[in-house]
């Protein structure tokens, strides 16, 4: 082995039913929303689609496409892969990835009983029993024969089409609570006929799809299967009954990526794909459990929160054949070229925040990765015109994402830091127990920051004198923001801390502590503080379902389920009106008062921007740009 390349077994070549793939690594499925309202990929998915080849994978997956466009949709940005007028679009795709010796491959999906109402085209879902999800479209239609039959040729119609457009695989959706997955659980299959009751008769319908597009691809095209090794709710299946479904399905699959839980299913939504709250690598066990199995003999890939450091554990010591990643490639496209070349200590961490979901109308983006899903005059950052000199007033993550791209654009940079550390509050809020991601950004950050080649003065409070002595050409203002302050009698007394300084460890409480405020901060300490044994509750103003916003939908409800689980007690629609030396005084809309018992009290009101210390600067040149939290207070990736 080379001496610089410490992943053998990430870095070495597998067999995959026809096919040879380069590596051990294949970029994990994502919806990037780069689609148009035909379902056909512009520009930007093109260029996104050769930035995950280039990132040196071995095998691309293109996130949630359905198979039926009248029945199967949940999402209004996929990709259409069902018309035969559109291959010509799907071909720009296949160049891409090929142009960087990646193999490519679309995740083939029906929704079922998820299917978003507002996208279908027919009245009626379609499941294999009638039985909606709780509180979504009610309209399901139990499959009778001709619909099974026409789903069967959907998929195989879709992977044929794309086999014949150049394409190297397909991966069926077979987990998540998706229609397969539905046939598949007991939970969700009470069926009498063939299709149902038995685990034989409940694995008839899934076979017959592995089975028909098995038939329509050619001998060197991949068929990979992903699947739940356990679906985490009460009557699902688990991780038996997937192993003996899989001995049945290997005749017509090559590779099996093994994940967990329901989409579908709040209770099990965070384990199709974990937030920071849960640990990495918690799928492994699940595929070590397939890949022990000695009656199943074809190769196991496995997803959830992995790096390449985990990656080559998981395949040495035989828990799985490769990986999938996602999220990680995201925040750093380099992140094998570096670990290849033995340099991960220079890969930048995925805070596996989510933010790279998206929202509703929003495409791919990542909280550290701020160019990831801009391209066009984005996709690099271009040498200025005029190399200027620059004064950057703060270093926080603003102020130190500023620096570094200054630097890139050929700027002299002189960067002013009134602490001993950069950073700023993320040397904080990196604390919590469920914040190792952010500690190893925050590390990260600090740490390219310093060798970027700005000039960083520590120590060292920047204000107009002190700034206008170095003659600058810009002034970017990045001093952040502060906590917000409350008038509220009591807030003063000795037991009584703010939610930063808890946080750090820089004050300590114990016992009964309420945590007043319910946005993420509030919630966020609320649950450390109950993870590590004290009574918590949390109130605000606010409706409980208003708690934490800003938060992923998927990192939301894990939160959530985690403040439950912790009983933490939340109390919304409640002002704090007073507190002393028994508790917290709240007023309810019924105008009726309650004492909530304190031995301490969490203040967490939220932020503001240190605008005064900004507008000490705007005018000093015509240059200056306020950024980041002195702006608007925001999260990282907003800022």
């Amino acid at each position: 082995m080379s001496s610089f390349n410490k992943y053998k077994n990430v870095f070495s070549p597998l067999k995959v039913g026809g096919t040879v793939l380069k590596n051990r690594v294949e970029f994990a499925p994502m919806v990037c929303d780069f689609t148009n309202s035909l379902g056909e990929a512009t520009q930007r998915y093109v260029d996104f689609v050769e930035a995950q080849a280039a990132s040196g994978v071995a095998l691309i997956h293109l996130g949630a496409t359905p198979v039926d466009w009248e029945t199967g949709v949940d999402y209004p940005a996929e990709l259409d892969v069902t018309d035969e007028m559109k291959v010509n679009n799907l071909g720009l795709l296949v160049e891409a990835a090929h142009t960087h010796g990646a193999k490519l491959s679309v995740e083939l999906v029906h929704a079922g009983r998820g299917v978003n109402p507002k996208l279908i085209k027919t009245e009626w879902g379609l499941a294999p029993t009638s039985l909606p999800l709780p509180d979504k479209y009610p309209y399901i239609k139990q499959m009778d024969q001709k619909d099974i039959e026409r789903i069967v040729d959907c998929y195989a119609d879709c992977a044929n089409r794309l086999y014949r457009c150049g394409f190297d695989g397909v991966l069926i959706h077979g987990a998540h609570g998706n229609l397969i997955a539905q046939f598949l659980s007991p939970m969700t299959n009470r069926r009498s006929d063939i299709y149902g009751g038995s685990f034989e008769n409940r694995c008839r319908f899934p076979l017959m799809v592995l089975k028909a597009v098995k038939e329509a691809v050619g001998p060197e095209f991949i068929v990979e299967l992903r699947i739940s090794g356990d679906e985490i709710s009460p009557g699902g299946m688990k991780i038996d009954e997937v192993i003996e479904f899989l001995k049945l399905a290997q005749e017509y699959i090559d590779l099996v990526n093994i994940s967990a839980g329901l989409i579908v299913d709040s209770r099990a939504f965070f384990y199709t794909m974990p937030p920071y709250y849960m640990p990495r690598g918690a799928n492994v066990p699940y595929a070590r459990a397939v890949k022990s199995c000695p009656d199943i003999h074809i190769p196991v890939s496995v997803v959830g929160g992995i790096d390449i450091q985990m990656a080559e554990q998981i395949i040495s010591e035989g828990s799985a054949d490769m990986v999938a990643i996602a999220r990680g490639l995201l925040a750093d496209p380099d992140m094998l070229k570096k670990c290849y070349r033995g340099e991960p200590e220079e890969v930048r961490p995925c805070l596996r925040c989510w933010g790279c979901a998206g929202n509703f109308a929003s495409f791919v983006q990542c909280a550290v990765n701020p160019a990831l899903g801009r391209t066009e005059k984005y996709a690099r950052v271009h040498k200025a015109d005029i190399k200027k000199k620059v004064v950057v007033v703060g270093g926080g993550v603003a102020g130190c994402q500023a620096a570094q791209t200054l630097v890139r654009r050929g700027h002299q940079v002189i960067l002013f830091e009134k602490g001993k550390t950069l950073g700023g509050l993320l040397n904080d809020i990196n604390k919590l127990p469920f914040k190792e991601e952010l500690n190893r950004y925050t590390q990260w950050l600090i740490k390219t920051t310093m060798k970027c080649g700005a000039e960083i003065r520590l120590n060292t409070e920047a204000n107009p004198e002190n700034v206008m002595a170095e003659a600058p050409d810009a002034i970017v203002v990045a001093v952040g923001s502060s906590p917000i302050g409350m008038d509220i009698p009591g807030l003063d007394r000795p037991n009584v801390f703010n939610v930063i300084d808890v946080d750090s460890g820089r004050k300590k409480v114990s016992d009964k502590v309420v945590v007043c405020g319910g946005g993420v901060s509030g919630c966020e300490s609320a649950l450390a503080l109950a993870m590590e044994g004290c009574q918590v509750a949390v109130v605000d103003m606010i409706p409980v379902a208003g708690f934490a916003p800003g938060l992923m939908d998927i990192t939301r409800k894990n939160l959530f389920a985690l403040l439950a689980e912790n009983n933490v007690k939340l109390i919304g629609e409640h002002i704090v009106r007073s507190i002393d030396e028994k508790g917290v005084h709240i007023e309810g809309k019924d105008w009726q008062y309650r004492m909530l018992e304190a031995d301490f009290v969490v203040k967490s009101f939220g932020m503001k921007s240190n605008s005064e210390i900004a507008n000490s600067f705007v005018e000093l040149i015509p240059e200056v740009y306020v950024v980041g939290d002195a702006l608007e207070v925001k999260n990282i990736k907003q800022c």
